[in-house]
């Protein structure tokens, strides 16, 4: 009978041990999260999608006339490309800013007074692109853009280096009055 008992302990100790085993192993799984840095200009095969930051430029106000739209802090426009390349229609996200302190920043959703403006609505079909301008209202600063694979279970995302380069702003021209 003794014989018997200790069998039985040798297969619960077994089965502790592989208990233990399985704990830790899925305890230091290392983070989903993969953090790639790209410079400007660089093509970034982000899942499905595949993105290209192409410029970006500062502005201190944004619209002509009477229409002219001035930022909390300064205009950042960012021109961008985005392509499909899955097999099946994929939303491009909004997309965020990283400062040199961490603090993050929305796109703006409201794209008046923006020539070329992304857009809100970002759904692709295979193989097709989207180009434009995507926009913030930041501080002057560098900064990191924060691209998504558009799959928001993964959490995999993809950053690229903007850097600090003030550009002059085009003038405003007023409206002539009485000038024919």
């Amino acid at each position: 009978m003794e014989y018997q008992y200790d069998w039985v302990v040798v297969i619960m100790l077994r089965l502790l041990l592989a208990l233990a085993t399985l704990l830790l192993a899925t305890g230091c799984r290392p983070q989903l999260t993969a953090r790639s840095d790209y410079q400007m200009g660089d093509k970034i095969t982000a899942g499905p999608l595949t993105y290209n930051v192409v410029e970006k430029v500062w502005r201190s106000q944004l619209g002509e006339a009477f229409q002219i739209r001035a930022p909390q802090n300064r205009f950042l426009l960012i021109s961008i490309s985005a392509t499909n390349g899955g097999g099946s229609e994929v939303s491009v996200p909004l997309l965020e800013l990283e400062g040199p302190d961490g603090k993050i920043y929305k796109e703006i959703e409201n794209g008046e007074g923006v020539g070329n403006w992304f857009g809100i609505l970002r759904t692709l079909e295979p193989a097709q692109t989207q180009q434009g301008r995507i926009l913030f209202d930041v501080p002057l600063s560098s900064y990191r853009l924060k691209l998504s694979d558009g799959d928001s279970v993964s959490g995999r995302f993809y950053y690229v280096q903007i850097p600090l380069q003030i550009d002059a702003d085009a003038p405003v021209e007023t409206p002539s009055i009485g000038k024919q």
